[in-house]
C-alpha cells in the first residue's frame, strides 16, 4: 500500500518531520498509565503510524489535522492494549488515567481507561469537539494554545469546552451519573 499524500506531504514525511512532537504526544498519552506498562512511547508512535498507514483513503490536509488524528489513534491503541490486558487478566490489569487540572473534587482520581473510553464515546454524542479537546489536552498532553491551534479554535473555547467535558466525565466516572446524550 502506498501512503496517503496530501498538499503538505506524505504520511511518512509528516511522521518524520513531527517525530519529536509525536513522541511528546505519546509520552503525554501514557503519563497516567501504570509504571509497569508494557507499551513505551516509541512503540505507541510506531503502532499509531502503522494504523494510519493502513487506513484506506486517508487524506491528511496538514500538520494540525495530522496531530489531532495521531492523538485519536494513540488513544485507540491504548484502549485496545487495555482491552487485551483485561481479557488476559480478567479485569485485573485495568489501565488507569487521570484528568489533571480538573476543577472537580480530587482531580487526581484515576479512571479505568476502558471506562474513560466508553464515557468519551457517550460524550461524542453530545460534543465531538469536547472529546477531541480531552484527547489533545489530557491524553496527549498538549497545552491550551496547542490544542486550540490543532482544532483551529480559540484558547477560550478550548478552556470552556475542557471544563465542561471534565465536569461531564467526572459525573459519569466518579459520581456515577448517567448522562443522556441530550444533557
Amino acid at each position: 500500500m502506498t501512503a496517503p499524500h496530501s498538499p503538505s506531504g506524505s504520511l511518512e514525511g509528516l511522521t518524520a518531520e513531527l517525530h519529536r512532537e509525536l513522541r511528546r504526544l505519546a509520552a503525554g498519552a501514557m503519563r497516567g498509565e501504570r509504571s509497569d506498562h508494557t507499551l513505551q512511547p516509541t512503540a505507541l508512535v510506531n503502532e499509531a503510524y502503522l494504523r494510519l498507514a493502513n487506513s484506506p483513503g486517508l487524506e491528511i490536509v496538514g500538520r494540525n489535522q495530522f496531530l489531532a488524528l495521531a492523538a485519536r489513534v494513540m488513544r485507540q491503541v491504548l484502549v485496545d492494549h487495555a482491552r487485551g490486558r483485561r481479557r488476559d487478566k480478567r479485569g485485573g490489569g485495568a489501565l488507569r488515567v487521570t484528568l489533571g487540572d480538573a476543577q472537580t473534587p480530587d482531580p487526581a482520581t484515576p479512571f479505568d481507561l476502558l471506562a474513560l473510553d466508553e464515557a468519551l464515546d457517550r460524550l461524542a454524542r453530545v460534543s465531538e469537539q469536547q472529546v477531541r479537546i480531552v484527547e489533545l489536552r489530557y491524553l496527549a498532553g498538549l497545552s491550551v494554545e496547542e490544542a486550540a491551534e490543532v482544532l483551529d479554535v480559540s484558547a477560550t473555547t478550548v478552556k470552556r469546552d475542557a471544563a465542561m467535558a471534565k465536569a461531564w466525565l467526572y459525573r459519569e466516572l466518579v459520581a456515577g451519573g448517567s448522562s443522556a446524550a441530550g444533557d
